[in-house]
């Protein structure tokens, strides 16, 4: 098995998408390649008094059809590798959704449970600092992502406002709503991951009552989403987190565990119901019509592609499915909603924030999820056609949705001088 490279498999995807629709080379190639790649060293006095250096990145993938756009993630793995992919992945969603963004993306390699939080709060205002040049409403805003949130997003708006001398709201989305913050950000991913489940489910016939679905990862995305679709009628028959994951074929119980959860619980603690204790290749691969991936990218790969059960995938993560595991699941007739498809909802209610924020204005919840609805569905609709004009899987339809916008941009645009 080769060595994944998520950079490598966006590529891949690019180049597939454009033989289908018979791009010539100079309409996408400079979609390829990063505007721009920024890596910073980050020195934080720890409470100790020591000095600790840690390594951060800001990708800006591109800002042809707008500023760039992109969560800042927090994990002692990532690379640039994995920086450049998250990035050229949010601009093919931004362009999915059609929303006037491109995309960006941000990472510092750090285990947030191993500092204090008054050495978090100085390394995410050291990090702004260092990204300054790169940020700022009109040009990249950055919104949490793994292991950041609204309160680390607070952190960046202040640390750069107190740089210009005034308040800047829009510099981030994400943030709490009590500083600009849109009401339903939270919660973006999640919905827009249950409303898209639902669409591919009415679209292939299936009802969505008693349907059953697993679950992998219980936060922002996946633990909104089991909420959200245990509410619709769906049977959720697993949900995992980064302790391990439960199983019920009659389905769980999932009001009382994503309680326990939100309360700080990890589910290898959780007690109270009837279940089994699974792994997370047991959780990917148990019998049930839809699998959710919601946790981290690279976790469906060829091995692991032969033995899903699942018909449909909805891909609540960024790139968890590699090429060659997305070949072997079209192979076998699952359908796979991408990505930059079914996790859009969180940018696109970011872009919701933004535009409140520039024009001073606020929109309630109805209108928030009202209008998350309108454009996912308008997204889905258009994906669906493309695919079957194209004789295409979802995720082509998608990449060739994408792709065709971005060039088009481009090619109005012009090359620059």
């Amino acid at each position: 098995m080769k060595v994944y490279n998520p950079y490598d498999n966006f590529l891949e995807t690019i180049e597939t998408a454009a033989g289908i629709l018979g791009l010539e080379k100079s309409d996408y190639e400079a979609i390829k390649y990063p505007e721009r790649e920024l890596k910073v060293a980050i020195p934080v006095e720890m409470d100790d008094g020591s000095v600790k250096v840690f390594e951060g990145y800001r990708v800006q993938h591109s800002s042809t059809r707008g500023p760039c756009k992109g969560g800042i993630r927090y994990h002692p793995d990532v690379d640039i590798d994995e920086v450049k992919a998250l990035a050229a992945w949010m601009t093919f969603k931004c362009a999915v959704v059609n929303i006037p963004y491109g995309g960006g993306k941000g990472a510092v390699g750090v285990d947030p449970n191993e500092v204090s939080k008054k050495e978090l709060r100085r390394l995410t205002r050291r990090y702004t600092a260092m990204i300054l040049p790169l940020i700022g409403p009109e040009k990249d805003i950055p919104a949490p992502d793994i292991n950041t949130d609204a309160e680390v997003m607070g952190w960046i708006m202040d640390t750069y406002s107190m740089f210009k001398g005034y308040t800047v709201s829009g510099v981030v989305t994400g943030k709490p709503v009590g500083i600009g913050g849109s009401v339903g950000r939270s919660t973006a991913t999640g919905r827009g991951v249950m409303l898209i489940t639902k669409e591919i489910l009415h679209r292939m016939g299936t009802p969505v009552h008693d349907t059953s679905v697993a679950i992998q990862g219980a936060g922002k995305v996946g633990g909104t989403a089991a909420r959200l679709l245990h509410k619709e009628g769906m049977k959720v028959v697993a949900l995992s987190d980064v302790s391990g994951g439960v199983f019920n074929k009659n389905g769980l119980d999932i009001p009382k565990i994503m309680d326990f959860v939100e309360g700080g619980g990890l589910l290898s603690d959780y007690e109270n119901g009837d279940f089994e204790y699974v792994s997370n290749e047991e959780l990917l691969t148990c019998d049930t019509h839809v699998l959710i991936p919601a946790a981290m990218e690279n976790q469906i790969n060829e091995e692991l592609a032969v033995k899903i059960k699942a018909k449909v995938i909805v891909e609540g993560a960024n790139g968890p499915t590699t090429v060659e595991a997305d070949k072997i699941l079209n192979h076998k007739g699952a359908v796979v909603v991408p990505d930059i498809l079914a996790n859009a909802g969180g940018v696109v209610v970011s872009y919701f924030e933004w535009v409140q924020n520039i024009q001073s204005l606020t929109w309630d919840f109805d209108e928030v999820n009202r209008t998350l609805e309108k454009i996912m569905i308008r997204a889905f609709n258009e994906v669906w056609e493309k695919m079957h004009a194209k004789g295409s899987t979802m995720r082509m339809g998608a990449y060739m949705v994408a792709l065709e916008r971005l060039a088009d941009a481009k090619r109005i645009r012009g090359i620059f001088p």
